[in-house]
């Protein structure tokens, strides 16, 4: 395999780790820059949902939950067909930065798809995580 597994975002946000963490592990947090509608069961296997106004929705598994630090899941992969079982993981890790955060987000298992698959998903997420990670500072700045 000659291509990239993971994708990883640093974003430094002017806001404390708690407020970060409510945005990232909360329905109505996720509702307002991730999705349009979210729901989201915050425990090691617990399960989430989020809807966009386009129709789209992601399901998602909580694997990894540590207060206000580290927040994982598993979700499907993007052009991927309805019910394939590979998944990826995204890990979001929150470290203090004076009166801010330092947010990394870590998404990886990109190799296991075949060469005709990879490129389409790998080039979506990255332009999403991109897309997304600043709609979560907009958020988070005008709350």
């Amino acid at each position: 395999m000659g291509f990239p597994d993971r994708i990883e975002r640093t974003v430094e946000l002017a806001h404390p780790p708690g407020k970060v963490w409510e945005a990232l592990t909360t329905a109505e947090g996720l509702a307002a820059w991730f999705g349009n509608t979210a729901t989201i069961d915050l425990r090691p296997a617990g399960s989430g949902t989020m809807t966009w106004t386009s129709g789209e929705s992601a399901e998602f598994r909580v694997e990894r939950v540590e207060e206000r630090a580290v927040f994982g899941f598993t979700w499907p992969m993007y052009g991927m067909p309805e019910g394939d079982p590979r998944r990826t993981y995204v890990e979001f890790t929150l470290e203090p930065n004076g009166a801010g955060t330092r947010l990394t987000v870590v998404e990886s298992g990109f190799a296991q798809l075949p060469d005709d698959a990879y490129g389409k998903a790998y080039d979506a997420h990255t332009e999403g995580w991109a897309s997304e990670l600043g709609e979560l500072a907009d958020y988070l700045d005008a709350s």
